[in-house]
């Protein structure tokens, strides 16, 4: 933005209007001790210049989509298709100020609704919202679901749900008044829900019919937090009889953008649709016989009583919906399929890889896994330098969550590390050591 400089008598002007005759006056209150006679600057550059200096130092960076990246752990690099971006960047997309609302545009709420069904039918349920904050906020909007529907007031938590989410859910909870427990075994009478993530937080694949029916035994809600490009290779929530459905989209055409913005999705039950927070479009017809898209369900504060709404904090990532839409339509089931074989193949070589050299071996050898797996090593915090020193984006060290995983870290590997990075990394590693 550019900067206006004020003249002396738009100062004066400014400083009558607050009542006060001078800037020393307007100041009086700040303590001498604290206040700056002048800043020592250098003398201004041109704007020619000052472009050139700022290049200089963004030259500096090292700019995440340029680097090699083995770092999953929620947050995926993959390919977006050029035609996600191109649709985005349309204005009457690009511009939209809360493109949810009522008086929203008919293009807008028929690009909601293909996302909604979009999100059905890749987790297998019947109906799916407008979307949501992340992953996390979805988690915690799925558990007060289920807390609602049974009336009952703890949550049980599989083993290695994303620390985050977990953090998330546990905020959440002291809020509305219900119990994270963090053991299946605890699973009974006052459980509404037990939530588990397929592939979990460490990539590997969980027995989630056998939760889900854990779940069912006890009269709970099953919440299925699935990665959504494992879908195109396992079998779906709705398949194995979860409740409730929800993720992550960042993986769906939007980029890792230093955290966000990303995109939650949550689907679930017919039974449960009045339980959904935020909102849902809907296909209606005009007199006329004419198709429309209106919002058929918006049990959110911003259109209800605060006391009747679902949710207080749930938003819909509208863009990102979009993004996601226009990914999911481009490749299609196949397309979506090739990216997840890809990605599969290309971690188990990886896995391959790093289990030769020395002083590595796979965490859970005996658990299988998709596109992400924890591997211990030894010399980890030295490797995993030695890897960012020649700007390879290494594992995600797990000792900040796990004590007993220490010397342990995930490695995740997408279609966009082809086997020429994968020698990269494991070369630059055994350097390392």
């Amino acid at each position: 933005m550019p900067y206006l400089v004020h003249s002396d008598a738009e100062r004066q002007e400014m400083l009558a209007a607050v009542g006060v005759n001078s800037m020393a006056e307007l100041l009086a209150d700040v303590p001498t001790g604290l206040r700056i006679s002048e800043l020592e600057l250098p003398l201004g550059l041109s704007e020619l210049d000052t472009m050139a200096e700022l290049r200089r130092l963004a030259a500096k960076n090292q700019v995440f989509s340029n680097r090699l990246c083995f770092r999953g752990g929620g947050v995926y690099q993959r390919f977006i298709p050029a035609a996600v971006a191109a649709v985005l960047a349309k204005p009457e997309f690009y511009t939209a100020y809360t493109p949810y609302q009522p008086e929203a545009s008919q293009g807008t709420l028929q690009a909601t609704f293909e996302f909604q069904t979009l999100i059905a039918q890749l987790t297998g349920l019947a109906v799916a919202n407008a979307s949501l904050y992340d992953g996390a906020t979805a988690v915690a909007e799925a558990a007060v679901m289920a807390v609602v529907q049974t009336g009952r007031h703890e949550v049980v938590v599989a083993p290695f749900l994303h620390p985050e989410y977990l953090e998330v859910l546990r905020c959440n909870a002291r809020g509305r008044g219900f119990k994270v427990v963090q053991d299946l075994n605890a699973v009974g009478h006052a459980t509404a829900a037990v939530i588990f993530q397929q592939p979990d937080f460490l990539g590997l694949l969980v027995e989630a019919p056998d939760l889900t029916e854990l779940a069912h035994q006890h009269g709970a809600l099953a919440v299925a937090c699935v990665d959504p490009i494992s879908l195109a290779l396992l079998a779906p929530p709705g398949e194995y009889g979860a409740d409730i459905a929800v993720g992550e989209g960042q993986q769906l055409g939007l980029a890792a953008s230093l955290g966000g913005p990303h995109l939650g999705f949550i689907a679930c039950r017919q039974q449960l649709t009045r339980r959904l927070p935020g909102r849902l479009v809907g296909q209606a017809h005009d007199g006329s016989g004419r198709r429309g898209f209106v919002l058929t369900l918006t049990a959110r504060e911003q259109h209800i009583r605060r006391e009747k709404a679902t949710s207080n904090i749930c938003t819909n990532h509208a863009l990102c919906a979009l993004a996601a839409s226009v990914y999911l339509t481009y490749l299609g089931p196949d397309g979506l399929r090739q990216v997840a074989e890809v990605s599969c193949q290309r971690a188990h070589f990886l896995a391959q890889r790093l289990t030769a050299l020395p002083g590595v071996q796979l965490a859970y050898p005996e658990r299988p896994f998709l596109s992400e797996f924890p591997v211990r090593m030894s010399q980890l915090e030295h490797r995993l330098a030695g890897l960012a020193e020649v700007g390879i984006l290494g594992g995600l060290e797990l000792r900040r969550w796990y004590p007993d995983l220490a010397d342990a870290a995930t490695f995740c590997c997408t279609e966009v590390n082809d086997p020429g990075a994968i020698e990269r990394l494991a070369t630059a590693l055994e350097a390392a050591a």
